[in-house]
C-alpha cells in the first residue's frame, strides 16, 4: 500500500510539473492545460478513495503509542 501511495503521489506532481510546462509554453486555456488538471485531480480523487478503501479495510490505521 506504500509503494501505491508513493507512486500515486508522485504521478500528481508530475501533473502538476506537466501543467504548469504547458502553462508556460501554450498560455491559458490550453486544452493540455485543461488535461493536466483533469488528470490531476482524478489522481487525487484516486488516492482519496484508496487511503479511506485501506483505512476501512484495516489496512491503514493510527500510528503504535500516537
Amino acid at each position: 500500500m506504500k509503494i501505491f501511495i508513493i507512486a500515486m503521489l508522485v504521478a500528481i506532481v508530475a501533473s502538476l510539473g506537466s501543467g504548469l510546462f504547458f502553462l508556460s509554453k501554450d498560455g491559458q486555456g490550453s486544452p493540455r492545460v485543461l488535461k493536466s488538471l483533469k488528470i490531476r485531480v482524478a489522481l487525487s480523487g484516486i488516492l482519496l478513495l484508496a487511503l479511506l478503501a485501506a483505512y476501512f479495510f484495516g489496512w491503514l490505521g493510527p500510528l503504535p503509542g500516537a
